[in-house]
């Protein structure tokens, strides 16, 4: 039998597509939206019809075994699943393709493809499952190094240990989500943490991306579950303890979390888990517009409450994902438990939501398996369907894509219209008509939320690239002008880079690069992600 593989160019696997009905609707949907009579669209791309430079790099005899130059493979490790991404691909730009693909079956291999790199001088671009939207895996490394090498981890699948007593686990950090879950589930555990590639994408992944879960209160990152992590180094083995809580200093785990690649590669992880939920309530609340919804939100994650889902969709959000008919903002509201019945909890959350002109229908609520149904359930459905879209949108030429931030309540109003202002007037700028920008809250805590804008706009092939800059540009700077984060969960990797070295403190990124200094000497870890990468270097420089 063919082993099912992943698009190079799209969301999931070669096999999997939107349906016939969901690219007509999507289709004649963004017709109507931009008053045209169809698109050109662009014809999905081959393996065989993108033009690949040769391997730069001889790889050796000892790790032939577990190193690939095959041009799927090549091609597969180039790009993750950003719009930009999408774009170069339909475009059959591939100039920065890794050079080789290795994929290591245990750490000594990891060692040994590190060590291989640094007498090389090549580049290594750790891969888990490939799904970054912020250039956080192509090889992109310029002529400072004499190629690049792609580590995909996904070898390092392997679940360790159990510990039901207090409820953790060690897995090693390649493996994907639905595998470590399946692998929980005999225990009566979980680790609840749903991000939206999470079919796709590994617990390395998560950690090294400060990934952001589906829920939205209380443990909504991947560092609220970290117990300890053992990370290899050019320098040598970084290793935490395994501890329920520590004072002992700054901690060693939270230099390893969120450091994207590019101090270390992570092998194994210790988190913490949940038993699984036996108790669930849920409800949607609908609000004349945003700013009323907000300050129900606020309420209700300032009341102590915890929902499961607290997410707040604004009016165009909600009928876009057919969660509703565009003229009211929309709250999807939600409890869990493995211990307690919730619908206490719900019920003074609909109070809170009531007392600030919230409108929803208690009988529904109260419906079995509601969360799965009405206006929660198409939101669910269409979230889980979405990242599908973005290959059909690419090929109509449609530019469609999000960025998300973080803010404080007393900012929120003011921020919010001043970033969507922005990035309206850049539509208009980069594609010469109006586009459309909505918001959604995909988190929530007790001093702000985390707004997630999405910006649609009718692009032009062969201009795809340049609208998108300019776009993205206009939105990042709103963004740090009225004091939000460049990134609250989709990592910095290299699209974010220059708005990250102005959001930190200089000293901190000083201190930062001193630390890639001591743990990766060559700098040939994921160069230019949190890091400025080195500058160019001459043929003889090269060669040393």
């Amino acid at each position: 039998m063919t082993a099912r593989r992943l698009k190079f160019w799209g969301w999931g696997f070669e096999d999997t597509r939107l349906s016939d009905a969901e690219e007509r609707a999507l289709t004649e949907s963004y017709a109507k939206r931009f008053g045209v009579d169809g698109f050109e669209r662009l014809p999905v791309p081959r393996v065989e019809d993108i033009p690949l430079r040769e391997p730069r790099l001889g790889v050796p005899a000892k790790l032939e075994a577990i190193c690939s130059t095959a041009p799927y493979d090549r091609l597969a490790h180039t790009y993750g699943k950003s719009f930009l991404d999408s774009v170069r691909a339909f475009d059959k730009d591939f100039a920065n393709a890794p050079d080789a693909v290795a994929s290591p079956r245990n750490e000594d291999e990891v060692v040994a493809i590190l060590d291989w790199a640094e007498a090389a001088n090549a580049a290594v671009i750790p891969f888990g499952g490939g799904t970054s939207v912020v250039g956080g895996i192509e090889p992109a490394v310029g002529d400072a190094f004499a190629g690049a090498i792609s580590l995909d981890l996904k070898g390092l699948d392997r679940v360790l240990e159990i510990d039901r007593t207090s409820r953790a686990a060690r897995f090693q950090a390649g493996i994907l989500g639905p595998a470590l879950e399946a692998a929980l589930k005999p225990e009566g555990l979980t680790l609840r943490h749903f991000p939206q590639s999470f079919e796709f994408s590994t617990l390395g992944g998560w950690i090294a991306t400060r990934s952001g879960g589906h829920f939205a209160t209380l443990y909504t990152h991947i560092d609220d579950f970290v117990e300890s992590l053992r990370m290899v180094t050019p320098a040598g083995i970084l290793e935490s303890r395994r501890l329920p809580g520590s004072g002992a200093g700054p901690s060693p785990d939270r230099l390893m979390i969120g450091s994207e690649g590019a101090l270390g590669i992570l092998t194994e992880a210790w988190v913490r888990l949940q038993d699984r939920p036996k108790h669930r309530a849920s409800a949607s609340v609908s609000f004349k517009d945003l700013y009323r919804g907000a300050e129900a939100v606020r309420a209700v994650g300032q009341a102590g409450l915890y929902p499961s889902n607290l997410r707040l969709l604004d009016a165009n959000e909600a009928r876009i994902t057919g969660a509703g008919d565009g003229t009211h903002a929309l709250m999807v509201l939600a409890f869990e438990s493995a211990d307690h019945p919730v619908e206490a909890w719900l019920e003074r959350a609909l109070e809170i939501c009531a007392e600030r002109g919230g409108d929803f229908d208690r009988d529904a609520a109260k419906a079995p398996r509601a969360h799965l149904s009405g206006a929660a359930g198409a939101w669910r459905e269409a979230f889980i369907r979405m990242p599908y879209n973005r290959e059909l949108l690419t090929a109509i030429a449609v530019i469609n894509d999000t960025f998300e931030t973080a803010i404080t309540w007393d900012r929120f109003r003011d921020f919010h219209d001043n970033v969507k202002a922005a990035t309206e007037a850049a539509i208009m700028e980069a594609t010469g008509r109006p586009g459309m920008v909505t918001c959604r809250f995909t988190h929530v805590y007790p001093d702000g939320p985390a707004p997630y804008f999405t910006f649609h706009g009718l692009g032009r092939h062969g201009a795809l690239p340049e609208q998108w800059r300019h776009i993205k540009t206009a939105a990042s700077d709103a963004v740090l002008a009225q004091g939000g984060t460049i990134t609250h969960h989709h990592a910095v990797g290299r699209n974010h880079m220059p708005w990250y070295v102005r959001q930190r403190p200089a000293l901190f990124g000083a201190a930062l690069a001193a630390a890639k200094a001591k743990l990766d000497p060559a700098g040939i870890l994921n160069p230019g992600v949190l890091v400025p990468a080195p500058e160019s270097r001459g043929p003889a420089e090269r060669g040393r």
